[in-house]
């Protein structure tokens, strides 16, 4: 039984609970219960608060874990990172009032900053030689220069919207973060098999995500021509058709590439284009 440590609460519970959802893994979401197996696959999740989960696999508590890289990287917990999921993105930035003229990060030099990230903005400051008082603040860190507590913040932003309703601004982005799957250093070979079962199954998920299955029918005069523009896998699928100057091509396409592809599909003479979204690509 391998033992995964999920937040509790929050865009990331969402996010994840979604992923093994797609992943196949069937697991009770009660937030009543802080440790609950799945029914169909040799894992259990243990529903934390997401700072503590970097600890909790360092120490072997819980096998491996899901959680923030700027949970990650303040607690310096020593845990491996197993994959980077790509989703829960946010950045951590340094903000202050709209008002106030910002030259640069000197700005800073003798200020009071709130946050709830002093690792990782001391290490910054440092970095930069900039020399400032910080106060750790758990909870809303917004709110402490609209209350005289600081004179700027350094905190999460996702769409800034938080930012502008406490009539801040961001001035610097010092790093960006996304959700981790991180492990424990020292995992038994089952619980390395485990692992490995559950890592193919998000690879299938994540892989497909993004892509779209299209299908075209395209004349064989200009097929060398489609041909060349499809970025397949490996190599589009040709089919004949009863019609003998014609063929059925089937190929795979990044989203961020699609209407550009499509364009020149068309203008090399494709027609009946058919797009469907993809849920799983098993490589």
């Amino acid at each position: 039984m391998l033992r995964i440590a999920v937040q509790s609460k929050g865009r990331l519970f969402e996010d994840t609970m979604d992923l093994l959802k797609e992943t196949g893994i069937k697991v009770s979401s009660s937030k009543r219960t802080l440790l609950v197996q799945s029914s169909n696959f040799p894992l259990e999740v243990l529903f934390l608060r997401d700072d503590d989960i970097p600890q909790t696999v360092a120490d072997g508590v819980a096998d491996v874990g899901i959680v923030g890289e700027n949970e990650f990287v303040e607690r310096g917990e020593k845990a491996d990172i197993v994959k980077r999921l790509g989703f829960s993105k946010c950045r951590i930035s340094l903000a202050i009032p709209k008002a106030v003229d910002y030259p640069g990060v000197e700005w800073f030099n003798g200020k009071k900053i709130a946050t709830s990230y002093p690792v990782i903005l001391r290490k910054f400051l440092e970095e930069k030689g900039v020399k400032t008082e910080i106060h750790v603040i758990q909870g809303s860190v917004e709110i402490a220069p609209g209350i005289g507590l600081a004179d700027g913040i350094f905190d999460i932003v996702s769409s800034g919207s938080t930012l502008v309703s406490n009539n801040l601004k961001e001035v610097e982005v010092v790093m960006k973060s996304e959700a981790l799957l991180i492990g424990n250093p020292n995992l038994s070979e089952e619980k390395k098999a485990i692992l490995d079962d559950l890592l193919f199954r998000i690879n299938s998920v994540l892989i497909a995500e993004d892509k779209k299955y299209v299908r075209m029918n395209a004349p064989k005069a200009r097929l060398d021509e489609i041909v060349k523009v499809l970025p397949g896998l490996k190599s589009p699928t040709i089919i004949p058709l009863a019609d003998e100057d014609w063929c059925s091509v089937h190929a795979v396409l990044d989203e961020k590439h699609f209407w550009e592809i499509v364009g020149q599909l068309k203008a090399l003479g494709a027609e009946g284009i058919l797009v469907t979204p993809i849920e799983k690509m098993i490589l």
